[in-house]
């Protein structure tokens, strides 16, 4: 049974080691909600942690040091690559067949938004990177996969990290047949990049 899911962004400023005090109070609100979310998963105590991202270093690791501390179960990692989003999406459903009807399952679906923000950033500033992440911000909440689907394509400049691991995560959710829905905890971008917290809540009776 899927027991919690969310949506967690990963640079690795986020961490105590690696960013600094001012790093630390720029991003106050993404830390404080990933927090939030590490508390939440606890709660829920289970058995797996199924965690999506599109690297192999920290796109795991910063988010598992919020949602995983001192979690002593099982941690899945699914590494999305360059196909179609959609192309996720049904991989997520087909992982679900393979999942334990009898065991508990936290989902984490680890990327970043746009990196090309502002003419400071990462990319530079591109007018596809606004758009992108207002976006993918309201078609997750409309729960419009659909759409989703499209805006690799519609907003090719955009330079995101996040939104192959976010519909595998959805594939899942969609096989799982849970009434679902996205509820954006925090939107942060004072580097050039967006970092997107969001919890998904579930209900498991419907």
């Amino acid at each position: 049974m899927i027991k919690f899911a969310s949506i967690c962004p990963h640079p690795p400023i986020l961490l105590p080691s690696v960013g600094t005090d001012e790093s630390a109070l720029k991003l106050k609100e993404t830390i404080k909600n990933l927090n939030y979310l590490g508390k939440k998963l606890k709660k829920t105590n289970p058995d797996t942690i199924i965690i999506s991202s599109p690297h192999l270093d920290w796109g795991f690791n910063v988010p598992l040091y919020f949602l995983a501390k001192n979690f002593k179960g099982e941690i899945k990692t699914y590494l999305t690559g360059t196909n179609n989003p959609e192309y996720y999406f049904e991989q997520g459903k087909e992982f679900y067949s393979y999942l334990k009807k009898n065991k508990n399952y936290a989902l984490i679906a680890s990327g970043d938004l746009s990196h090309c923000l502002k003419k400071d950033g990462p990319y530079g500033l591109n007018p596809d990177g606004p758009k992108f992440d207002k976006a993918l911000i309201k078609y997750l909440e409309k729960k419009d996969i659909q759409n989703l689907f499209k805006l690799d394509e519609i907003f090719p400049q955009a330079s995101e990290c996040g939104l192959r691991s976010f519909c595998f995560v959805l594939g899942i959710l969609e096989s799982a047949k849970l009434n679902w829905k996205i509820k954006i905890l925090s939107y942060q971008k004072p580097f050039g990049v967006g970092y997107l917290v969001a919890d998904i809540l579930i209900n498991n009776k419907s």
